[in-house]
């Protein structure tokens, strides 16, 4: 295939194609041929053969080998390194006169001067082949009579020079977007154009927009999106209707968050003749919806996963879909994909199928609601919600014993004003009625999972699962070692690990540790991640697992609905081969650790602005981190952390213990460590540094 590749580009030298169009002329457009496409194009451009410009690749020119690198700026600014790339010369030594109109990760072009700067050659750049950020977020500030913006990207030191007639209307203030940045010929930093203006720097829509644009979230869907959405019925056919299993007269309902947008899972028990329990997980049935490779479908991928920052969900697929025809509301037929499991009186599963059904629900919950029926055993489908939560804590007891690992990381709901502003943090509290849903969907993504692993072990379906790795032994060494500092034991010889780490966790319940030791335990622990290579899930204690419970807002879920459909239907041949799912996998499990970073901080802004208006206030916290220049403290009641400084810590010269995770006093021997409750002074917050600190009271 790279010899094909080759050929084309030679005889097209001046050819500047997308991979589809390539795929057309080189007649690859079968699954494997495309993945062999794919797979000689990441060679060939590693070998610098071509050259990828925006969606299209040409043939690199001949020419004098250019010197081409990455600029790297300082913190000081003054100064910054080209790293070059396949080169044997050192970093290029790039003065602040020579920077052009490069940024901080920009991939540039440089020309060597005769200067030398130590053992490093110097240069100045010369042309931008490859930015970083080709859209800048920043605030409008004015200098005389010039306008700029000041990026909110840490890394990018320079203002960015606007002309007037290029503001389009921003104001002193307003956070914005620039775009088509360009050397100036009228000032010596580079000069843009406003492209979209988020309003005034702090409020709401400003904030969610920046953190939109600072993880490269989309926030509104294109053009071709929405017309092909236009085009979906809302109508279910008699045809349809006929091809599925008919739940729509049984009792089933929906148990969510009260301030929940979208509902994508329902349940439901009965009891069968034979005096056994029926359970149903109905899941909404997103692929009936969304077809492979429309239009929809490319961009629920793209995106890999709905974003949930405080007070603003940023949906994988359009709101039409997500809150309307996809959501199990009450009193709608919705089409579902249920998972159907009968219990016999032990509570063992005697069997199960997994059948495309069509549901009305009779009843939305709030978790609050079903938990007070638990708690006082009347209320609406009361015998039904308590059949299900003895069901719950029976496979949440199966699970324990069997070694899943059940973590306590408390969470953070926000009460906002009308103009989103936080009026209160309040800590979420895990109840019977939220165990009661967890254990049902992990009950069903197992099922799903596991149903595909029969057969032919050597040859397995290509399939997505949701994996988890063992602890890396280094971590593990040094959780122990932590552990045993606190006074408790783990026996690292054991047969069992995830068992071992659940009885630590059972017996600090309670105790002044049990937040530190349930964190520490979480960042010893691998990250569970997508792949089509199914090495079971170490946290659970599962053999097989995968996302099956929620294809509106997870992308994975919604290709385990394809799969599972082909494969039930007989259907020997495969929708994507294991490359293909490989890829898949990679790209959303990238998309869900940017989705996460970018709901930690929208949780961590908000907190900040929360606390600045209780300055000089004292607060209860737990020292969550402990470090050479002083000690992390996590705030008890609203889980909003912050940094006392080694340097404040003035009553004694303390001295980082880095096995112990303690700070010691060298006179005093007084100790600060991992996991110990302090009383502190909140004395600084700054909201551009996204810094928090506090003094310790003593």
């Amino acid at each position: 295939m790279q010899e094909k590749v080759k050929t084309y580009f030679n005889q097209h030298p001046g050819a500047k194609i997308k991979v589809k169009e390539l795929a057309n002329k080189l007649n690859a457009n079968s699954a494997k041929k495309y993945a062999e496409l794919k797979e000689a194009i990441y060679f060939l451009s590693k070998d610098e053969f071509i050259v990828r410009r925006g969606k299209r690749f040409e043939k690199v020119k001949s020419a004098t080998k250019k010197l081409v690198g990455t600029f790297q700026l300082s913190k000081e600014g003054t100064y910054a390194f080209v790293i070059l790339k396949n080169s044997k010369l050192n970093d290029i030594f790039i003065p602040e006169k020579y920077f052009g109109i490069a940024f901080h990760g920009d991939t540039v072009e440089v020309k060597l001067l005769s200067n030398k700067k130590g053992k490093n050659l110097e240069g100045k750049v010369v042309k931008i082949v490859d930015r970083k950020f080709d859209k800048i977020i920043g605030t409008i500030i004015k200098q005389k009579s010039l306008y700029f913006v000041k990026p909110k990207e840490k890394s990018i030191h320079r203002n960015i020079f606007i002309d007037v007639k290029d503001l389009n209307g921003a104001k002193v203030g307003d956070l914005v977007e620039v775009v088509d940045i360009l050397q100036s010929n009228r000032s010596s930093h580079p000069e843009g154009v406003v492209g979209n203006n988020f309003g005034k720097a702090g409020s709401f829509d400003a904030d969610i927009a920046s953190i939109a644009r600072e993880f490269e979230i989309d926030t509104e869907f294109p053009e071709q999106v929405e017309t092909e959405l236009s085009k979906i019925s809302s109508e279910i056919s008699d045809n349809e209707v006929a091809k599925r299993l008919d739940l729509r007269s049984e009792n089933v309902f929906t148990i969510d968050p009260i301030d929940a947008r979208d509902f994508d899972d329902a349940v439901s028990v009965k009891t069968l003749k034979n005096g056994n329990l029926s359970v149903g997980i109905h899941i909404a049935d997103v692929s009936h919806y969304v077809t492979r490779n429309s239009k929809i479908f490319n961009e629920a991928l793209k995106r890999g996963t709905s974003v949930y920052l405080v007070g603003k969900v940023i949906p994988m697929l359009p709101e039409r879909l997500s809150n309307n025809l996809c959501s199990l509301v009450p009193n709608k037929d919705r089409l579902t994909y249920s998972v159907i499991v009968e219990f016999d009186s032990k509570m063992k599963i005697k069997k199960y199928q997994i059948k495309k059904s069509i549901i009305n629900s009779k009843r939305r919950f709030t978790y609050e609601e079903v938990q007070e029926i638990l708690e006082n055993e009347k209320g609406d489908f009361q015998k039904e919600i308590i059949q299900l939560n003895k069901i719950a804590k029976h496979l949440r007891s199966e699970r324990s014993r069997t070694g899943s690992i059940n973590f306590t990381r408390p969470e953070i709901k926000f009460e906002l004003d009308a103009n989103g502003k936080p009026t209160a943090i309040n800590i979420k509290e895990m109840k019977e009625s939220n165990q009661l849903v967890e254990e049902l969907m992990l009950l069903a993504n197992r099922i799903v999972a596991g149903h595909f692993n029969k057969g032919d072990r050597k040859n397995p379906k290509p399939f997505v699962y949701r994996i988890h790795d063992k602890p890396d032994e280094t971590k593990l060494f040094e959780f122990v070692q932590f552990v045993k500092s606190l006074g408790y034991k783990f026996n690292v010889s054991s047969k069992n690990l995830s068992k071992e780490f659940q009885n630590l966790l059972t017996e600090a319940e309670g105790t002044k540790e049990e937040a530190v030791l349930n964190e520490t335990a979480i960042r010893t622990m691998a990250k569970a991640i997508y792949s089509p290579r199914n090495i079971g899930h170490y946290g659970l204690s599962f053999n097989h697992y995968s996302h099956f419970t929620s294809p509106i807002r997870r992308f994975p879920d919604l290709i385990v609905h394809l799969l599972t459909y082909n494969y039930l239907e007989n259907n020997d041949n495969h929708l994507y081969s294991i490359v293909e799912l490989n890829d898949i996998c990679e790209h959303t499990s990238t998309r869900e650790k940017i989705a996460t970073d970018a709901e930690r901080l929208s949780v961590k802004l908000k907190q900040m602005e929360f606390l600045k208006e209780k300055l000089g206030s004292d607060f209860e916290g737990i020292v969550s981190g402990v470090t050479n220049f002083g000690l992390f403290v996590e705030l008890s009641e609203n889980l909003a952390d912050g940094l006392v400084r080694i340097s404040d810590l003035d009553d004694d010269y303390y001295e980082f213990d880095e096995k112990k995770h303690s700070l010691v006093g060298r006179r005093t021997k007084r100790i600060f460590r991992l996991g110990d409750r302090v009383t502190v002074k909140l004395i600084r917050v700054d909201e551009d540094k996204r810094e928090v600190d506090f003094l310790i009271i003593e």
